[in-house]
């Protein structure tokens, strides 16, 4: 049972990391897309991609938990209001529910911590 919270974090981390290292390597395309819906398309760019590596290498490592699951809770809420709004596009209910599901889980690492098996842990000995 020790090492579950790890497989829950990887787990999580997992899909902020890709989304992260997606948007980083396509950093203009990402940007331009951003700018066409909101002003400061760059700057909400490199916040975004910031939020998402931080936030799953934090998950990841077990290191600073508590806060990389907040970071991504902050990236998710407004992004899921924004982009995933069912209310105006039906056709987006999954992906706002899926964020919804990420948000729960990261809400219970931010009450729970990062488990035995994790840098946190380790450096608390």
């Amino acid at each position: 049972m020790k090492y579950l919270p790890l497989a829950a974090r990887v787990c999580l981390a997992l899909i902020f990391l890709k989304a992260g290292i997606n948007h980083l390597m396509g950093f203009s395309d990402f940007a331009d897309m951003l700018g066409q819906r909101l002003p400061l398309g760059s700057l909400l760019a490199a916040a975004t991609i910031t939020f998402q590596l931080l936030g799953s290498l934090s998950l990841l490592l077990g290191y600073k938990t508590k806060i990389g699951a907040l970071l991504l809770v902050l990236f998710l809420i407004p992004a899921s209001l924004m982009f995933h709004n069912f209310v105006a596009d039906p056709t987006q209910i999954n992906s706002f529910l899926k964020n919804l599901g990420l948000i729960g889980g990261l809400l219970m690492v931010i009450d729970a911590g990062a488990g035995a098996v994790s840098l946190d842990r380790a450096l608390k000995h």
